[in-house]
C-alpha cells in the first residue's frame, strides 16, 4: 500500500467517523457519549460542525478515531481469548461491554 493510498484511506475513515458521531450526537446525545467516549465539550463541537468544516477537519492526515480498550481483559472477552468452554458468546460480549462502561463512567467523573 502506497503513502497516498493510505493517507485516502485516513480521510476516508476521519469522513466517515466525523458523520457517525454527528448524527449520534445529534440524534441521542447521552448514547453518544458512550458509544463513542466524548467528552462534552467534544460532543458540543462535533454537534456544531458545518459541512464545510467536517469536510476540512476529515482531510487531515491523522486518523482522529482510536481503539478506546486498551484493556487486555476486555480484549479477551471481545474475541474469545483465554477463555474456555465459551457457553454464550453474548454474555462474554455482555461482560466486556459492562466493563467498558464502567471505564467510561469512571472517566465522565474525572471531567
Amino acid at each position: 500500500m502506497d503513502s497516498e493510498t493510505l493517507l485516502a484511506e485516513i480521510r476516508e475513515a476521519n469522513l466517515t467517523y466525523l458523520m457517525l458521531a454527528q448524527n449520534l450526537i445529534r440524534k441521542d446525545r447521552a448514547e453518544a457519549l458512550f458509544r463513542l467516549g466524548l467528552t462534552e465539550e467534544a460532543a458540543d463541537l462535533v454537534g456544531m460542525l458545518s459541512t464545510a468544516q467536517l469536510l476540512k477537519i476529515a482531510s487531515s492526515n491523522m486518523l482522529l478515531c482510536r481503539f478506546r480498550v486498551d484493556d487486555d481483559l476486555v480484549w479477551s472477552l471481545l474475541t474469545n481469548h483465554n477463555i474456555k468452554k465459551v457457553d454464550n458468546t453474548t454474555t462474554t460480549q455482555l461482560h466486556a461491554s459492562i466493563l467498558m462502561a464502567g471505564r467510561f463512567a469512571e472517566t465522565m467523573a474525572t471531567h
